[in-house]
């Protein structure tokens, strides 16, 4: 027999037969060939793992300072959670439609609303008056829910007034909610819009921010991060010129 030219000695047949052999099923276990369904006769897609649009943050950290102070959780978003001195894997939780969440040892606590490290503090406050001594517990977010998280309203000289919805995987900034509003009309004080909110115990905060400065100069330090049902007060200028 002759490869490329060359003669191969027939003793080494048998060997070159078995390596064609286990080369195309090498192969084929590469390309994964659709498999056939015995039941039905048609091909089915092979299996693939679908990664989690979020890392899972908990299973590499052990310290809760690093934990996000930034998102608040809502309703639909998968969480996992972790007590580093109890040596075990995170555990997946959700939170419900009633905002709670499910923690192992405590039970249901009020996830909604709350940061990844605000909630753990408060789970390791819990944890540690029964169960440990000074825990660290490590709380990280998966998967986002689709759902809107609530909704804010404009009012004031904006070409888009009205309500807006929060998204659910952005940290939507109120200079960012007046430039998604389509931007200020040509009277509007971009100097002293007011900002109103109320704190979980009902007690109305009003902040007053410059977003000319913040769009115009860039000073992002100044923006506000915007939570659900926030009331956006844009002014009109006493003197329109």
């Amino acid at each position: 027999m002759k490869i490329s030219g060359k003669q191969i000695p027939s003793f080494h047949l048998p060997l070159l037969a078995a390596a064609v052999a286990l080369g195309s099923v090498g192969i084929a276990r590469a390309i994964d060939f659709p498999r056939l369904d015995s039941s039905s006769g048609s091909a089915s897609s092979p299996t693939v793992a679908t990664p989690s649009p979020r890392s899972n943050s908990t299973a590499y950290t052990n310290s809760m300072a690093v934990l996000d102070d930034t998102r608040p959780l809502s309703v639909g978003d998968r969480v996992s959670l972790r007590v580093v001195e109890d040596r075990k894997p995170p555990v997946e939780t959700f939170v419900t439609d009633s905002g709670d969440m499910e923690v192992p040892l405590i039970g249901r606590v009020k996830a909604s609303g709350k940061t990844c490290k605000s909630l753990a503090r408060e789970i390791k406050t819990a944890l540690d008056k029964e169960y440990f001594y000074n825990c660290n517990v490590i709380v990280g977010l998966d998967l986002a829910s689709v759902k809107s998280r609530g909704k804010v309203y404009l009012s004031g000289p904006v070409k888009g007034q009205g309500a807006m919805e929060l998204p659910p995987d952005e940290n939507l900034t109120l200079s960012r909610a007046i430039m998604r509003a389509g931007g200020f009309n040509d009277f509007a004080n971009k100097k002293k819009v007011m900002l109103v909110r109320k704190d979980r115990n009902g007690k109305e905060e009003r902040f007053t921010v410059d977003v000319g400065s913040i769009l115009e100069k860039g000073k992002t330090s100044a923006d506000i991060v915007l939570q659900p049902e926030d009331v956006i007060i844009v002014p009109q200028r006493l003197f329109n010129y």
